[in-house]
């Protein structure tokens, strides 16, 4: 038996094919994997040690269930400069990644019968994280570049939050400054919260990043998701944050105290050398995302499959209608290119004619990957 709560979760996607290469690839086939989600760049060292040495130290014990105060001061500084936001260290949690802060803070808004607002083509865990609240989900439409359009229209009474994902996972799209007050100010009209993941925001190209918490109105309406896995290069360590108004902030924290506790204690004390020391390195990969993103969107267009260029994330997000749609393409990826690709129609409805490339690997195995494409489809 399993309960019906548990029941309305599906498997992870991307965590089911980036299995399954992971397995082909061990089983000696060359697999290039352009459907997991993670920097193919080690951790850089500087942040690396700061670990070790928090072990070596013995800082191996409990922390507070919020995260070590040095931390959160550091994140509190961060999201006033670099976001606008008018937060203190007190407004800040800890979380073993950012998928947590986002589970977590979608229990404290949503409860049985509301409604959460997903703009077009969405992150796979907002959905079951949406469903596990016994909340249901209502998609906005958006356009060719994966804008949002007539977002109102998905708007009901029973909703009453909306999230805000840019840089976008899957779609790679950055929200202007226009269209983030479009969202703010259906959010201040229908009352309601929204959530913002910002986890891309240092992977972002010929963009301004902009928090949407930072515009007036949304302060007490607006949680804001951040973490140290794509910028830093840190997915394994598993170390994000939220902040937001102090009431939903309380019962974050219940809910963190009595599943995972805290964040790893000596993954925190890494966490706060990536913030304080060079971020030349972050500066490094970004660059490096944006040459692959070039070639992979111009090979795609060479081969006369249409693609939206990204403003931010390390995703492209083509349109392979003509070629059999999401799933069917996806499937030939595998069985005949060998490419882990995630079909569109993993992030949402309007996804069904899309496939997800991430191009967190080399230009080499780029090149590689455009060959067998242009293999396939001749």
């Amino acid at each position: 038996m399993v309960s019906m709560r548990m029941a309305s979760i599906h498997e992870s996607t991307t965590m089911k094919i980036s299995a399954m290469a992971k397995k082909l690839a061990a089983g000696g086939q060359d697999i290039i994997d352009m459907g997991v989600g993670e920097p193919d760049f080690d951790t850089p060292k500087y942040i690396v040690e700061a670990g070790c040495n928090s072990i070596r130290k013995g800082e191996t014990r409990y922390a507070p269930t919020v995260g070590i105060p040095e931390l959160r001061r550091i994140i509190a500084d961060k999201l006033v400069r670099e976001n606008s936001l008018h937060v203190a260290a007190d407004d800040v949690v800890v979380t073993p990644g950012a998928k947590m802060a986002v589970f977590a803070a979608i229990q404290a808004l949503l409860q049985e019968g509301d409604e959460c607002l997903l703009i077009g083509p969405s992150w796979v865990s907002y959905e079951p994280c949406v469903s596990f609240a016994g909340a249901s989900v209502s998609w906005g439409k958006v356009d060719e570049n994966f804008m949002p359009v007539d977002l109102a229209e998905s708007i009901s009474a029973r909703t009453r939050l909306i999230i805000v994902n840019s840089p976008s996972n899957p779609t790679g799209s950055v929200f202007d400054r226009k269209t983030l007050e479009e969202i703010r100010d259906l959010a201040v009209d229908h009352n309601l919260s929204v959530i913002s993941d910002e986890i891309y925001e240092k992977i972002i190209y010929d963009h301004e990043h902009i928090s949407i918490g930072s515009m007036p109105g949304m302060e007490e309406r607006t949680v804001t998701i951040n973490g140290f896995s794509k910028s830093y290069a840190m997915t394994g360590w598993r170390l994000g944050y939220l902040a937001g108004p102090k009431e939903t902030m309380k019962w974050v924290t219940r809910l963190l105290s009595h599943s995972v506790s805290q964040a790893t204690t000596f993954v925190q004390r890494a966490g706060v050398a990536a913030m304080q020391g060079p971020q030349d390195e972050v500066a490094m990969m970004a660059a490096e995302f944006r040459a692959r993103r070039d070639m992979l969107v111009s090979g795609l267009r060479n081969l006369g499959i249409p693609c939206s260029m990204p403003g931010g994330a390390f995703y492209v997000f083509p349109d392979v209608s003509s070629v059999g749609g999401g799933d069917a393409f996806t499937d030939r990826l595998l069985k005949e290119a060998l490419i882990a690709a995630t079909p569109g129609s993993a992030f949402g409805p309007d996804g069904a004619n899309y496939v997800r490339l991430s191009y967190a690997t080399s230009q080499s195995r780029i090149c590689q990957a455009l060959e067998r494409i242009k293999k396939i489809l001749s």
